[in-house]
């Protein structure tokens, strides 16, 4: 089995280096992000991940991007944790559409026990499939990152969402550092991380650069770094808010990659909205993950035949499984 794990931070990054990547000419910043990648990856090869919603809708935490948080009116009903045998279809189907990754989301604030192991069972059955597993179960309590890593789960996902001085402007019923004592967890475990953050919800550059600086000075950084862009839910707070120009979201994939050279760093939510041209730009800044499947819990992606056109057209090909980076 290949060993995933990233050596420990080498370089700790300043606020202020972070926000001069971003202010460097497009075309520089871009040719510095794809030099990095090609030291550490195949640059014509894309990891596919597939997220299902387990459980969907009915959380009590009020983050202000959310479909999902019962505080918020987006229409959307809450369901009961689904049952074993259809996570079990929906991980064969996005196998054999291509998918090496397969993620489960439960809106929770936190797993209660009597949950835990029935989401144990859905790693163990997937993890069968010879597929790599990940969840995203909100915040953890002492003792179930063990069982989950028992279950052979590979990865957690807990984003930081935006940096820690911004962070009370989108969340208030959890803290900066209840993200970070989960992710220690996690790692403590010996669970692999997937950690990334939003963009677009009304930050500043200073910001956005203060994000990926916390991302790139966890040590170890995250094996995984989604990039979202905030998808504009009717009915939540941050549903009016202006658009993010396209460029700054390719701008801020292309500074995670140069300062987390050895992460994969996956297009996540709002890449319905992207387009081609701008998908095509984030994979040359250094963005070599997606989420396939034409649902990422409860919002839009592009269909499956629209990700072939697209990867036909540039020449991209998906990851093997436990795929890892090119040598030198």
């Amino acid at each position: 089995m290949t060993d995933l794990s990233l050596p420990l931070t080498a370089k700790a990054w300043s606020l202020d280096e972070v926000e001069a990547l971003y202010a460097l000419p497009f075309n520089d910043l871009l040719f510095q992000a794809q030099t990095v990648h090609r030291q550490h990856f195949d640059p014509n090869s894309v990891q596919l991940s597939t997220l299902l919603s387990i459980k969907t809708g009915g959380c009590s935490e009020d983050c202000g991007y959310c479909s999902q948080s019962a505080r918020h009116d987006t229409g959307l009903e809450r369901e009961k944790l689904l049952d074993v045998p259809a996570v079990v279809a929906a991980a064969q189907a996005a196998k054999a559409a291509g998918a090496t990754r397969f993620c489960m989301g439960a809106a929770w604030r936190g797993p209660k026990d009597k949950d835990l192991g029935a989401v144990a069972e859905m790693v163990r059955e997937v993890k069968a499939l010879g597929m790599e597993t990940c969840v995203t179960l909100g915040m953890l309590k002492p003792g179930q990152a063990e069982q989950l890593k028992d279950a052979g789960l590979d990865y957690y996902n807990h984003n930081l969402d935006t940096a820690a001085e911004f962070y009370g402007q989108v969340i208030t019923t959890h803290s900066h550092n209840d993200r970070l004592d989960t992710l220690a967890q996690v790692r403590d475990a010996g669970i692999h991380v997937c950690c990334g953050g939003i963009i677009g919800m009304g930050e500043s550059r200073r910001i956005r650069a203060g994000l990926v600086m916390e991302l790139a000075n966890l040590n170890p950084q995250p094996e995984s770094v989604p990039i979202n862009r905030l998808v504009k839910v009717p009915g939540t707070p941050l549903a009016q808010g202006e658009d993010l120009d396209p460029f700054e979201f390719v701008r801020t994939v292309a500074v995670a990659r140069i300062t987390l050279p050895a992460s994969h760093v996956r297009l996540s939510a709002g890449r319905q909205e992207l387009g081609e041209a701008v998908q095509a730009l984030c994979f040359l800044a250094g963005a070599n993950s997606i989420f396939c499947g034409d649902r990422l819990l409860t919002t839009r992606n592009p269909e499956a035949d629209a990700d072939r056109a697209l990867f036909s057209k540039l020449g991209l090909h998906g990851e093997p499984v436990q795929g890892r980076r090119c040598a030198g």
